[in-house]
């Protein structure tokens, strides 16, 4: 359990038992199975306008129970809310779009209701027209509203007030005092707003939905004789051999058993360009063989590939609401009942205290009741940031929560990992000095090609790159490992040695020339291994672990966004000093345990504010839940460090990490423009009301219009967005 510092409110529960962490779920049955439902179905995505309080019974199911950290509270409260499917939803909240009429019922109202007000305005005063009026209104509402009436309705027995229930009292009302032409337009109004919002809302849910039809139903998967045969892709259990053919997609997650293609990954990664595999590479499910068949073994059954975990994480990562949106969902709570009051009181306090007539009071108080419908307030937030998170999916960032898709914005310092995150986490052959012997990157090779250690491959894939050495080594003979130095061997008639400084001391061939080009490459932080013979030192090798390609560019982008990158790393000072000097970071701390680096980033969070920690491996784990925001490198990353961050970067670019902060930085900036059109309108028509200057087809044209403009208002979130062009490092 970590301690937080008090500068700044921290979303993050202690435990990470929040929404976000799908992981967690894994080796439950339920989980998969209602992955493997995914597959058919629509993803969980819970967008609307009843998705807070305010809004009949929805108000019950989300209105936070504890308190505390506002993150992980509100998840644990709405995270059986985020599982219910979306059809269970509606048919409760009172914003029933189940009870909707379809599209032909709609017009049919439409013109009814337009027949009724051009009846009432220029017909003849006649009981016949009247009658007839009334009954062309009374069919465009029965067309209109017969399902909202029953949702309404059903939800004032139960003491709810959602906007079912308003319209319902609002129409009815309207009817009852004469005004029937203008109720049965506001109610074929609505109907027909609520389908169109219905539809744009869709679109959120759509772009999670995309990510569903990337993974096939059915997958070749190789019988016990050899035949191969087609099966649904539920069953293909773990360790089954399958085939992609070209321009098929990958069934399951899998590691490469034969065949060489390009592979399409940005369903997963977000990386546009394909990526080249071989025999003994992973496969993600979902992504699109682009050239040659490739066999592959199942590591990841339904329900527990890499896809699954993004669909099902970000279905989840709206339990763990963003600020704004709980505030938004408090302040709904209580608008609705307080405009409801206020209704009441101008209908029966207007006449008794300011000489209104009966009939005038009763009707703005009606109008005040279409106003009082949150809806556009209420979808002011979850549109935006489900298709924030969906925008990020597509681009390779998993964010778990809606709440860090918000804070991102805040963070002030950035601590970055050396190894696996700042570098790519495997050693290359960066240098070599051959100081003596024609044959000496031969006998390298040979000697580096018997050992398993990382550097010798690192020497043997270097050398063989570069062709400073034959693909077929030279015959070795009494191949002998010492420890913790290097090894000792025979080629040919001559003894050879391939180790380290304190091989070559101990054997008497450590000089002054040979301390000077060795001090060239270790003051670099690289790792230096030398080739001697029993008279010098022949050859010097300096194997180093890489910069990531995008590191440099991606602490640029930091730095132009005010935020400070910092590296904490457990490597010894000469190559944290050297990785970060390449990387353009200046403040390194090095030589850190697991527990010295939760120390730094309290520090950090002491002096700067909100900081994030980005890291891979197991160590990195306790940093990343100390810190505000933790990022996962989720190629390179171990199953822990994913499990612990908050976010994870599917690719491995750290320019992901600005990204990010981007991203949240736009959301916010959405939200509150969205926020600020709804109340905005609000506030004038409550004013246009009161002043009895607002009908009520005005306010609901208001109302719905404020609505569809919040929505589409969050729907370019899902617009992509240009990242800083990327200039490699010369």
């Amino acid at each position: 359990m970590t301690d937080h510092q008090p500068h700044t409110p921290h979303p993050r529960d202690h435990d990470h038992d929040h929404a976000g962490h799908a992981d967690n779920h894994e080796p439950q049955p339920a989980a998969q199975q209602g992955s493997r439902a995914a597959r058919s179905g629509k993803p969980r995505i819970e967008v609307s306008c009843c998705s807070a309080g305010g809004c009949d019974a929805q108000s019950d199911r989300s209105a936070p129970a504890h308190s505390g950290h506002p993150g992980h509270d509100d998840a644990h409260d709405s995270q059986s809310a985020a599982h219910d499917s979306h059809d269970s939803h509606d048919s409760h909240d009172g914003h029933d779009h189940g009870a909707l009429p379809g599209w032909g019922r709609i017009g049919a109202a439409l013109v009814a209701a337009l027949c009724a007000e051009v009846m009432h305005l220029a017909a003849p005063d006649t009981a016949v027209w009247h009658y007839t009026g009334m009954a062309l209104a009374a069919l465009a509402i029965g067309w209109a509203g017969v399902g909202i009436y029953r949702s309404g309705w059903q939800s004032l027995l139960r003491g709810q007030l959602g906007i079912s229930a308003l319209m319902s009292v609002a129409v009815t009302g309207a009817f009852l005092i004469g005004q029937w032409p203008e109720a049965a337009m506001v109610m074929a109004l609505y109907a027909l707003a609520e389908r169109i919002e219905e539809r744009a809302v869709g679109r959120a849910r759509d772009a999670i939905g995309a990510l569903l039809a990337l993974s096939p139903d059915q997958a070749d998967m190789q019988q016990s004789d050899g035949q191969w045969r087609t099966v649904p892709a539920n069953d293909v259990p773990v360790g089954a051999t399958l085939r992609v053919r070209p321009g098929g997609r990958v069934p399951l997650d899998g590691v490469v058993t034969a065949g060489r293609s390009a592979v399409d990954e940005s369903s997963v990664t977000g990386e546009s360009l394909a990526v080249d595999k071989a025999p003994g590479d992973p496969l993600y499910a979902g992504t699109l063989n682009a050239q040659s068949e490739l066999t592959l073994r199942v590591t990841a059954a339904t329900g527990h590939t890499t896809l699954d975990r993004i669909i099902r994480a970000v279905e989840e990562a709206q339990g763990a609401r963003a600020p704004t949106q709980r505030f938004v969902d408090r302040f709904a709570a209580i608008y609705t009942p307080a405009v409801f009051v206020l209704s009441l009181g101008v209908a029966v306090g207007a006449p008794l205290l300011l000489g209104w007539t009966w009939t005038d009071a009763i009707y703005r108080a009606l109008v005040l009741l279409v106003i009082a419908c949150p809806c556009a307030l209420v979808l002011a937030t979850p549109v935006t940031v489900v298709s924030g998170l969906a925008a990020a999916a597509r681009r390779g960032i998993l964010i778990k929560g809606g709440n860090w898709l918000e804070l991102a914005r805040g963070v002030r310092v950035v601590a970055f990992d050396k190894t696996g995150t700042v570098t790519a986490g495997r050693p290359v052959l960066v240098g070599q000095d051959v100081l003596g012997g024609d044959n000496a990157c031969d006998v390298a090779a040979a000697l580096a090609g018997r050992s398993d250690h990382p550097v010798s491959r690192a020497i043997v894939e270097g050398l063989r790159a570069q062709d400073a050495a034959p693909h077929e080594t030279l015959p070795v003979q009494d191949f002998t490992a010492l420890p913790g130095r290097g090894v000792q061997a025979r080629v040919g008639t001559e003894t050879w040695l391939l180790g380290n400084r304190r091989l070559m001391q101990e054997n008497g061939l450590w000089t002054d020339a040979v301390e000077a080009a060795a001090a060239q490459h270790e003051s670099k932080g690289r790792s230096v291994t030398l080739l001697a013979d029993r008279q010098a030192v022949r050859a010097l090798y300096a194997v180093s672990d890489t910069l990531r390609p995008q590191a440099v560019q991606a602490v640029a982008e930091l730095r132009a966004m005010g935020i400070i990158a910092v590296m904490l790393t457990g490597d010894h000072a000469a190559a944290a000093h050297a990785a970060a000097r390449e990387a353009g970071i200046d403040q390194v701390q090095a030589s850190l345990l697991p527990e010295h680096k939760l120390a730094a980033i309290a520090a950090l969070q002491q002096k700067h504010g909100m900081t994030a920690m980005a890291g891979d491996g197991i160590n990195d784990a306790p940093a990343l839940a100390k810190a505000d925001i933790g990022f996962a490198m989720g190629g390179a990353g171990t199953d822990v460090a994913m499990e612990t961050a908050d976010v994870v970067i599917m690719n491995d670019d750290l320019r992901r990490v600005a990204e990010t902060v981007r991203m949240s930085r736009r959301t916010h900036a959405v939200l509150r423009q969205n926020i600020a059109v709804a109340l905005g309108i609000k506030l004038v028509f409550f004013g246009l009301a009161l002043t009895g200057n607002a009908t009520m087809w005005m306010a609901v044209f208001a109302d719905m219009g404020a609505s569809l403009l919040v929505v589409g208002n969050g729907l370019r979130m899902l617009r992509p967005q240009p990242m800083p062009p990327f200039a490699p490092k010369a």
